[in-house]
């Protein structure tokens, strides 16, 4: 590729859910307009976009579920649903005209480092450009995983993930199967059952549920919040100090979740009477150890006489009949997969062609690992949001996304400072100082202690999805840039340049980098 054949830009963000939008608005923020985003579908919204099930919405807060800078004081329920989320974000968009740098329908196909050049080659599925700096924003909730079951492609009837749902099917009077008990199934199962003649819940392994306390947000309160925007804030910080405060129970003493597991139960004894149908779906592991659910319509629904709970996973299809690992079989005309994403092994991950000439998949074969859930060792001038280790289990995560893009900044702004054709590049041992300090503190956490195996874990049961400790923690870790953590060159002649402050052997630099990694503990 020459400069000449295709559009170069100084920044390319990949993806138009929360990260993506997020970091456009912050670039503009930044003096920034050199940028594209770059979009696989036809309009933005990412996530929110993609899951249209009956009944989604999200179990975070709708004041806390927003960004800080674009406050929207028109929720009009506590927990939104899809479509207001998905409307609020197309309001960011253009409030903050952003609309002139999306790109829709541009699926990114491969990314590549020129060394020589010292950018990013883009190849999409609308052509080519090239980029100085590269902010993924793809997410992890973005790609569906479908379980290769024996005999699915035999099956006569509908199938689809719930993160592909198809609005043209009817699903009135139907046999329906759904395999999965995730965050996603618990929405649709009270949705559909009312129309559905059979339900089937295929379930591996039970979920914690809570309690959902959602109601409409009343006029006079929109009213206030628009008046009075800090009362808005002041709601959205008391909800955000709640949260703060529970973490310590996740994350040093999940002996104190006890508590929290016995109103669990509570809450499905009140709705569930069949002792049969309770030993199902009590869990056997630490509430908190997998995601905490959140619903009110979740147990009635399932206790209802058109519903059965199949305490086994999905091992075959033989025609029409689906066959669970215990060996009981249903028949069924529907096959909806509530089977999660492609988190710890993100297809991206496939696409992005390092300074060495090895995929982002294969630096990350043993595990993902990042500098402060950003950028990657051997992946120059690349970051991504919403990292490796960046989740949350209790809180916002547009908190972390809010933080991340500080981090972001600042990047931008040691680059400037550096100069034109400057490189930033993690070192490998900022990388591991950083992710040992992760480690260490995970071992305590109820995500690693509770007794589960959870979409969290990789497949050598490392957690590398969730942050192990407070969104205070996380903002202060990723404030600024420590250029003792990087290597930097220039374009010209990759001509390594001191560390700032210092003129320190690379041992040395990379001290200081080990040493921030402390700010963790």
């Amino acid at each position: 590729m020459t400069e000449q054949q295709h559009e170069h830009v100084r920044v390319a963000v990949i993806g138009s859910g929360f990260g993506g939008l997020g970091a456009a608005v912050r670039l503009r923020r930044e003096g920034i307009t050199d940028f594209v985003v770059l979009e696989r579908a036809d309009s933005v919204g990412g996530t929110w976009r993609d899951n249209s099930y009956p009944g989604c919405a999200c179990d975070v807060p709708s004041h806390l579920y927003s960004f800080s800078f674009a406050p929207n004081p028109d929720w009009p329920r506590t927990f939104s649903g899809q479509e207001h989320i998905r409307a609020y974000l197309e309001h960011v968009t253009d409030t903050f005209g952003l609309r002139p740098h999306v790109r829709l329908n541009h699926e990114v196909l491969m990314m590549r480092w020129d060394g020589d050049a010292s950018r990013w080659e883009i190849e999409t599925s609308q052509g080519s450009l090239t980029a100085d700096v590269v902010v993924s924003a793809t997410g992890p909730l973005s790609d569906p995983k479908t379980p290769d079951v024996p005999g699915l492609a035999g099956f006569p009837g509908k199938v689809f993930h719930s993160a592909r749902w198809d609005h043209d099917y009817d699903l009135t009077g139907k046999r329906v199967a759904m395999i999965g008990t995730g965050a996603s199934a618990i929405q649709i199962v009270p949705a559909i059952q009312p129309k559905v003649s059979a339900l089937t819940l295929f379930q591996r392994t039970p979920p914690w549920v809570m309690p959902r306390v959602d109601r409409r947000i009343s006029g006079a309160e929109r009213w206030l919040h628009r008046q009075l925007p800090f009362t808005g804030t002041a709601r959205r910080g008391l909800l955000w100090g709640i949260r703060e405060l529970q973490v310590q129970a996740f994350t040093k003493r999940p002996g104190e979740l006890g508590l929290v597991e016995r109103l669990a139960k509570a809450n499905m004894n009140k709705a569930v009477k069949d002792p049969e149908l309770r030993a199902k779906l009590t869990p056997s592991y630490r509430i908190g150890c997998k995601r905490i659910l959140l619903s009110s319509t979740y147990y009635p629904a399932l206790a209802q006489p058109n519903v059965d709970v199949v305490a086994s996973g999905l091992s075959e299809v033989r025609g029409s009949t689906l066959v669970a690992a215990d060996g009981t079989e249903t028949e069924a005309d529907v096959i909806i997969f509530g089977t999660g994403f492609h988190v710890t092994d993100m297809p991206i991950a496939e696409r992005v062609v390092g300074a060495d000439g090895i995929t982002l998949a294969e630096a990350w074969k043993d595990g993902m690992e990042s500098l402060r859930g950003a950028t990657a060792a051997g992946f120059p001038n690349w970051m991504t949001i919403i990292g490796p280790n960046t989740g949350l289990g209790n809180s916002s995560m547009i908190l972390m996304i809010e933080s991340q893009l500080n981090y972001m900044a600042d990047y931008m702004r040691q680059l400037d400072v550096l100069g034109e054709g400057s490189v930033l590049s993690a070192r490998p041992s900022a990388v591991h100082a950083w992710n040992r300090r992760v480690q260490e503190r995970m071992k305590r956490t109820v995500w690693n202690t509770g007794g589960c195996t959870s979409w969290y874990l990789d497949a050598s049961g490392r957690n590398t999805t969730i942050w192990p400790g407070t969104t205070t923690e996380f903002r202060s870790a990723t404030r600024s840039v420590d250029l003792a953590e990087y290597e930097v060159t220039r374009a010209a002649r990759h001509r390594p340049l001191a560390p700032v402050g210092a003129a320190a052997p690379a041992g040395e630099a990379d001290g200081g980098g080990a040493k921030d990694a402390e700010a963790v503990a």
